[in-house]
Order: structure tokens, then sequence, then C-alpha cells
């Protein structure tokens, strides 16, 4: 098991996977006040699980057994640095590459494109 993440495999991949949130174009234009609730209530989750990782723990009590969830708070704060919400120009860039690359994508995908940059300030906080 690789985890690119952490260095794993070549040094491009470092940049071939980053968590995002997908909505669609007509979702963030005709419902931008939920598209922006949606960043709040992640970069309030990753940031509270930075701060306390036993609270992963509590979630997954509902829905795993005790055994898995008894290493949900060490999994949660060994990949806290990985909980950011920003999604960089550089990071689309590599993912658009990654996927030229493999034969999924033709062209060249633009940052504003893709990232709702409007939201920017909520995740930037």
């Amino acid at each position: 098991l690789l985890d690119v993440r952490r260095g794993d495999g070549p040094p491009a991949a470092r940049h071939w996977t980053f968590p995002a949130l997908v909505a669609t174009e007509r979702l963030v234009k005709e419902q931008p006040d939920v598209a922006a609730a949606a960043v709040r209530a992640i970069v309030k989750t990753q940031r509270a699980l930075r701060a306390n990782p036993q609270l992963a723990v509590k979630a997954a009590e509902r829905v795993f057994p005790a055994e898995e969830t008894s290493l949900i708070a060490f999994e949660t704060a060994r990949d806290a640095p990985f909980y950011e919400a920003t999604i960089t120009e550089d990071m689309v860039a590599h993912a658009g590459r990654f996927a030229r690359e493999i034969g999924v994508l033709d062209g060249e995908v633009k940052y504003d494109e893709v990232v709702a940059t409007q939201f920017a300030p909520l995740w930037q906080k």
C-alpha cells in the first residue's frame, strides 16, 4: 500500500491525490449559500479533528465495529496534516497533467474552471 501523500511512490505522485468537495456548476451558481455552508462545515470539521482526533472515534462508533474504532484516533491524528480544504493552482495543474498522461483528459485544465474560487475566503481563514 502506497501513501503518496507521505512521499511513497514517484515524487510527482504526491500531487495526484487530495480531498475535494465536488459540486455541480449549477449548484454553485444557483445555490451558493448551500455550497458555502458545505465548505464551512468541511473546514470546521477538519479543524476540529486536527485539534481533537478523539472526535473521529465518537462518529465511528456509530457505524464501525469496536476493533476498527480503536484505530480511528491514531489514524486521524497521523493524517491531521492532510486535513486541509485548500486546493491550490499547483494541485490542479498536477492532477490535470496526470489525467492527460493516463489518457482521460485532453487539454489543459484552468484552475478557476474547476475550483469555486469565490469560496476561497472560507477555506483560507
